[in-house]
């Protein structure tokens, strides 16, 4: 009696912690707090808002993005024009890596009818998740 009393709460207890953390790993990547700031990232891109599209990203790509923007002689206008014609569309997302304060998210989109394969580095900064480097490419990894 004791040994199958022990066995039911080993069993309980297994359960219990099992399985939380297995549907965690299925979580869906689109509900992700990572994956909504680099939607919203897209969104201000295709909606030329400077603004918004700077609040999503890392304060190390905000630097590297106003110090390109300076070397052309282009404003930030200008700038959101040049990533609209770059960024790929339809974007889905395929995959989230966590690691403490930093995230990657792995995606495929298409630019000119052709697959490509993204890379999208997040971070953690202040409390919030921000984008920072992303690579795009037609080779599949």
């Amino acid at each position: 009696m004791r040994t199958t009393l022990r066995s039911l709460l080993a069993l309980a207890m297994f359960l219990a912690l099992g399985i939380p953390a297995f549907s965690a790993g299925s979580k869906d990547v689109e509900s992700t707090p990572q994956a909504k700031v680099y939607r919203a990232s897209l969104k201000a891109i295709a909606d030329g808002d400077y603004a918004a599209y700077i609040k999503c990203m890392t304060s190390e790509a905000v630097k590297e993005i106003e110090k390109q923007t300076k070397e052309l002689g282009k404003t930030p206008k200008d700038g959101m024009e040049l990533m609209k014609i770059m960024a790929p569309s339809d974007v889905k997302l395929t995959d989230l890596k966590v690691d403490g304060k930093k995230a990657v998210l792995t995606a495929t989109g298409k630019q000119d009818s052709e697959t490509v394969y993204g890379s999208i580095d997040l971070e953690e900064e202040k409390g919030e998740w921000k984008v920072g480097k992303q690579s795009w490419t037609n080779k599949k990894p």
